[in-house]
């Protein structure tokens, strides 16, 4: 039971020591040791990454589950261990409408058996999406979180426990100056009476000041040295979150190329028009290509003793990759012959540079009055 008291006695002596110190401290009535400006930066960059990297994460949740009532239910489980249950997407949600649709209408009219189609195509965009949403979680999101939940929380302790060892060693230098100066001034006054015994009762305090800084100093420095370690890993920790961003762009890749593959398809099966991707993307602020009809010119059938009414030369817009071997790809600014045939869709014309023909779309052209 004396134990027990007297460690709550030592406690809150520590706990009024240091509010002292620290509020001397507040209104510049006492000094403060100050961290080497190394150990300053890296703190500050500590705090810098957890800052970025708490919002790069929040905001990437976000783009993954839109959705914050179901964020939250997923956090839910987390806390509890428990399984997040499997649920249907919103693109999975509009393939399924789109299927149910496509078989009330019937599977045999057109409309409906292209609900169908499209109804499976969302579907299969939804898997796809589920794999990105479980792998940018693994790989991405999840090292992110370790630093902020775990390795930022370690330093943060550290550092606090370091402020506490702080204002321990300064409340024992605040003491031994005052010993000190109370010594000074004891020496200072006129010898009317014996004051050896005063004077033994000051030697002993500024004896008892001097150890208990040099405690003070081993346990501040000893702290600071853990501290700074766990502060020079912040390297390998950006090290670590810049291969977890690499994985990131991977699965993006994979999930897009997916979905593009996906709705290609897609859009060969209903019979769409196809209007493939450019290699790369069109300037933002490029303006719609105003393009000149061409009528149809006769030909024979094997495209030999072309008119050359139908021919002319039209002046590339944007690249364009060619989606088959049907297809000419194209290059920005460069110019070619095109010409229209028979049985060819309004949208396309026929291309040649030098020996290689095939079709273009008319979008990207910017056609020559001849």
């Amino acid at each position: 039971m004396d134990s027990t008291v007297k460690k709550l006695a030592s406690g809150a002596g520590i706990l009024l020591s240091r509010a002292v110190q620290f509020t001397e401290e507040k209104l510049g009535h006492a000094e403060k040791t100050e961290l080497d400006a190394h150990f300053e930066n890296l703190m500050a960059r500590a705090d810098t990454t957890r800052h970025w990297t708490e919002k790069i994460m929040r905001q990437t949740e976000v783009l993954l589950q839109p959705n914050p009532g179901t964020r939250m239910e997923d956090f839910v489980y987390e806390k509890l261990e428990k399984k997040v249950p499997a649920r249907q997407c919103n693109v999975e949600l509009l393939g399924q409408f789109m299927t149910d649709a496509g078989n009330e209408f019937g599977p045999s009219t057109p409309y409906g058996k292209t609900l169908i189609k499209c109804g499976e195509t969302q579907k299969l965009l939804g898997s796809a999406e589920k794999e990105f949403v479980q792998a940018s979680m693994m790989s991405f999101l999840t090292p992110l979180r370790n630093y902020v939940e775990g390795d930022y929380k370690a330093i943060a302790k550290e550092r606090r426990l370091l402020e506490s060892k702080r204002l321990d060693l300064d409340a024992c230098k605040t003491r031994l100056r005052k010993a000190r100066a109370s010594e000074a001034k004891a020496s200072a006054e006129p010898d009317f009476q014996d004051i050896r015994p005063r004077n033994f009762v000051l030697s002993a305090s500024i004896s008892g000041a001097e150890q208990d800084l040099r405690v003070a100093q081993l346990e501040f420095d000893r702290q600071a040295e853990v501290t700074r370690l766990l502060l020079e890993g912040l390297s390998s920790t950006h090290a670590n979150h810049l291969r977890s961003l690499h994985e990131y762009v991977d699965a993006q890749v994979t999930y897009y190329a997916q979905c593009y593959q996906y709705t290609v398809d897609l859009q060969k099966q209903i019979g769409s028009t196809p209007t493939p991707l450019p290699a790369r993307p069109l300037h933002p602020n490029a303006p719609p290509s105003s393009t000149i009809p061409l009528a149809p010119t006769p030909v024979t059938a094997d495209g030999a003793n072309l008119g050359l009414a139908g021919r002319r030369s039209a002046r590339v817009l944007y690249d364009y990759d060619a989606g088959d071997s049907s297809e000419l790809s194209l290059l920005a600014d460069e110019v070619i012959t095109v010409y229209s045939i028979p049985g060819l869709d309004s949208d396309w014309l026929m291309g040649e540079r030098g020996n290689q023909r095939g079709k273009v779309p008319v979008t990207y052209l910017d056609l020559v009055k001849s």
